[in-house]
């Protein structure tokens, strides 16, 4: 089981598994990698022994075609050298063909690991989510898999010729001449028996790069989306001394990489270097010694080509697939922590329609590593009622509204709806029947009418346009530049404060749910808005149940009952009048000071 950190890392045992294990491991994630595997194997090994074909030819070409024993055979030469065509053409169309599969299964496979860890990453809990920076989470689901995606499409075609390459080469350098193919291996060796020692180094180098970007993503985009607040504050230095924090940290971990990918790139030339001159000096004694021709000599000389080339190229290939493993471990490590919050699906309870009655029976819940946020909460809100949660900050009112939409699940004890603990019940029904309205409606950079969709996907803008009517919003659209096609910016950056808050109250009202879960707004708006802000909500609700986390109390004024929460515990509850009555109140000092504050 995974455990996500807070620098965007995922440590298990996914840190230490072993390649093949994760190539199996990401295999099973995306089953359509290995789709048509056999034939482009076998496109592989005809591309591998077209480029063999070539030496082959020359030996024969020098051996027979020119120095044959009756002299030069020019038709043999000519057979030879159409031979040489035909295997490049055939090398070349299955090299084609070869790629474009192995290009095509990737890019489906991969397609399938970014949709699935983008799903996923939305299922993890709140909590879990909160435990990573929001850079950290975009980098594994794109440029993580992004450096899987180029070794697949790349390192893997290369592996692939590569190794069958290496293979007839070997197996003709046998043929040809034992003791030349002895020198070549020797050669070889040194860089064959330390690859292990560079495979675990690089591993280990790449988990840290892929780390480093994570958090160097995420450290330049928090100051992009809050970039109204550094400008404010003039922290523009703190900001940038950051991001170079992070930036250099990446720089020192690509750095640490790259250095045991250049031992091991140079090891591979000295040993290229070494297998070419070996060959030469034996193969020239060899001749002397009458025991190898010059046509296997000139031929020998081409395979070591073809097997130093590959070689040369694994130890990149190496490199490249240490950083698509620790890439692919990450995006592993995300579809592996588990979704806390599991919908039953089919087996679920499905709520009826209408007003929801809420009870809370002795609920706990903490935060991880940290003390209990509710303590033994035991309540009951009848259907119908509006209810008002308030308390001091950090007393425990929004973590309410948290487990009551199922966002979080309670650690001991029950949230039920209608008698049903929610962890049964659908999560379509529960999505159906209960809409959160969190203090700042979040808006997608597209139109109302569009965001406003998010509460009912089918409707159309008629719909839109009757629960504009019920809220008493119709004249309010119809001041905006381009009515319900009117684009809201990033974020809803182009709409007022006041303007996003109404947005959010009609997205609710097209959803029509049961339960309406209000987390009030704070934002300050210009009076006129706050009254209408203020009629919207009486209407939205009216006839269905609702809880409203109030940080006004002129909301608690309004409602039909107060539930007053300090310390995790719910210490009042009542109708505002009837506990205003008790002067020691906690309910009454917090009214004392908001009236206060509010100058009454």
């Amino acid at each position: 089981m995974s455990t996500l950190l807070n620098d965007g890392t995922a440590m298990d045992s996914g840190e230490d598994i072993a390649a093949l294990d994760t190539i199996r491991r990401g295999v099973a994630i995306s089953p359509e990698l290995t789709e048509g595997f056999r034939g482009t194997l076998a496109l592989a090994v005809i591309a591998s022994f077209g480029q063999v074909i070539v030496p082959i030819v020359v030996q024969q070409t020098l051996d027979r075609g020119l120095n044959g024993d009756e002299g030069p055979d020019v038709s043999f030469t000519v057979l030879m050298g159409l031979l040489a065509a035909v295997a490049i053409v055939v090398t070349s169309v299955a090299s084609y063909l070869m790629t474009r599969r192995l290009f095509t299964t990737s890019e489906r496979g991969l397609a399938t690991l970014r949709i699935k860890a983008f799903r996923h990453v939305h299922e993890l809990p709140l909590l879990t989510q909160n435990t990573e920076r929001r850079g950290a989470l975009v980098s594994r689901v794109t440029s993580d898999v992004d450096q899987v995606s180029q070794f697949l499409v790349f390192g893997g075609l290369f592996f692939i010729i590569s190794t069958g390459q290496v293979l007839v080469a070997t197996v003709v350098m046998v043929i040809y001449s034992w003791q030349l193919a002895i020198v070549v291996w020797v050669a070889f060796a040194p860089l064959f028996l330390s690859l292990r020692y560079f495979q675990r180094k690089l591993s280990a180098a790449y988990g840290i790069v892929r780390r480093q970007m994570g958090a160097m993503l995420a450290a330049i985009s928090e100051p992009v989306v809050g970039a109204a607040v550094v400008r404010s504050y003039a922290v523009e230095d703190r900001t940038q001394s950051r991001i170079d924090e992070a930036i250099d940290g990446f720089k020192s971990a690509s750095t640490t990489a790259q250095k045991y990918t250049v031992v091991s790139f140079s090891l591979g030339g000295i040993s290229a270097g070494l297998a070419n001159a070996g060959v030469i000096i034996i193969g020239i004694w060899l001749g002397f010694a009458d025991q190898i021709t010059a046509g296997t000599v000139v031929a020998f000389a081409f395979l070591v080509t073809l097997f130093v080339g590959p070689v040369q190229m694994g130890t990149q290939i190496l490199t490249d697939a240490q950083n698509a493993l620790a890439g692919w471990r990450r995006v592993i490590g995300i579809l592996e922590t588990p979704a806390d919050l599991v919908d039953p699906g089919v087996d679920g309870e499905i709520l009826p329609r209408g007003p929801l009655d809420v009870r809370f029976d002795h609920v706990w819940f903490a935060y991880p590593g940290g003390p209990p946020v509710l303590q033994d909460i035991d309540l009951a809100i009848e259907a119908g009622k509006r209810v008002a949660v308030v308390g001091e900050t950090g007393s425990g009112k929004s973590t309410v509204a948290k487990l009551l939409t199922r966002l979080m699940d309670a650690g001991e004890g029950a949230v039920l709806l209608d008698g049903v603990d929610v962890r049964r019940i659908a999560q379509a029904s529960l999505r159906r029947s209960v809409v959160l309205v969190p203090q700042e409606g979040f808006l997608f950079d597209d139109t109302i009418a569009a965001n406003v969709r998010y509460g009912r996907l089918d409707a159309s803008d008629d719909d839109i346009f009757a629960s504009a009517a019920e809220l008493g919003l119709g004249d309010w659209l119809a001041t905006l530049p381009a009515g319900l096609d009117t684009q809201v910016g990033q974020r809803g950056e182009s709409l007022s404060a006041g303007e996003r808050q109404l947005v959010a109250l009609l997205r609710a009202q097209l959803a029509d749910p049961d339960l309406l879960v209000l987390d009030e707004a704070t934002s300050a708006v210009d009076p006129q808005l706050e009254m209408r802000i203020g009629r919207a909500l009486e209407r939205l609700m009216s006839g269905r149940t609702s809880v409203t986390i109030a940080h006004r109390l002129s909301t608690a004024e309004s409602a039909d009952e107060v539930i007053v929460v300090d310390r995790g515990r719910v210490v009042q509850r009542g109708p505002h009048t009837e506990l205003l009555r008790d002067p020691e109140g906690i309910y009454a000092g917090l009214h004392r000071s908001w009236v206060a504050q509010q100058g009454r």
